[in-house]
């Protein structure tokens, strides 16, 4: 009865299979670092890491919306599901086409299937993405402005353990914001009244995003497909909110002013 948590390492997985082994269940990290390890850049890892295995959380990294995705989910689920996996829940992004072609293969499965399609994390701006950027005081992000209802990633983990473990979810694809739109500058103003310093948000282009970030040492074709996701997804397609997190739990989502005040300790760090 193993329930296999890919991304075992990263925002949503570690949390989830944090709370399954709290819950007394047996889990499995799907990370490069876990025994067995998982990789989905080599896919000679993924039968050990489903040994055993009846229900996954699927977690792609980088992103759904990368050049590659698709065939390898494709790929992963087939293998499951002759491996006698019963139950998977896909992480999926919200306005994201590629996604959505994931997503039906999800749903094409045989398995019972919960979708989970989600805006931007809270969690962005205080773990290593964008914590760096808040930390300095300056945003930058070839962004337009144009509102989004950022999610707070503790939300995702409750509808995930709720899919994976409870009954009344198979079939289901939830839509999940947080509770009201946001554009990046008013992010800026949020987290400058909360932290008591001024963090400000400026637009720069796709290209100088991109040098930036390979500057910092991300990976060229990673910063491009960050700079996709800025450009083309952040136009304004995911300008409204969703119920989705009620529809799942029977409570509203969280709201960013919350997330920020319970992270202001993460932000006042010492830089260095």
């Amino acid at each position: 009865m193993t329930i296999l948590v890919l991304g075992g390492t990263g925002k949503t997985g570690r949390r989830i299979a944090d709370r399954l082994t709290s819950l007394g269940l047996p889990v499995r990290a799907g990370s490069r670092s876990a025994t067995p390890p998982f990789d989905w850049q080599d896919r000679g890892t993924w039968q050990a890491a489903l040994d055993g295995v009846t229900a996954v959380y699927v977690s792609y990294y980088p992103d759904l919306a990368f050049p590659g995705a698709y065939d390898d989910v494709k790929a992963f689920t087939e293998l499951a599901v002759r491996n006698g996996v019963r139950k998977l829940v896909l992480l999926s992004g919200r306005g994201e086409p590629e996604a959505q072609a994931s997503e039906r293969t999800i749903r094409e499965s045989g398995a019972a299937w919960t979708v989970l399609r989600c805006s931007w994390f809270m969690q962005n701006f205080s773990e290593d993405f964008l914590l760096g950027a808040v930390l300095s005081g300056v945003i930058a992000l070839p962004a337009a402005d144009v509102p989004e209802p950022f999610l707070d990633v503790e939300d995702i983990v409750d509808v995930a353990v709720a899919a994976l473990t409870q009954d009344g979810h198979a079939g289901r694809l939830y839509e999940l914001t947080g509770p009201r739109l946001l554009t990046f500058a008013d992010v800026a103003e949020e987290l400058s009244a909360i932290l008591g310093r001024p963090v400000t948000f400026v637009r720069v282009t796709p290209e100088e995003y991109v040098s930036a970030a390979v500057e910092h040492g991300v990976p060229r074709e990673a910063a491009e497909g960050l700079g996709h996701l800025f450009t083309d997804i952040l136009d304004g397609r995911n300008a409204s909110v969703t119920d989705g997190v009620r529809e799942a739990l029977g409570r509203p989502a969280r709201d960013f002013a919350d997330f920020a005040r319970a992270n202001a300790h993460v932000w006042k760090a010492p830089q260095g």
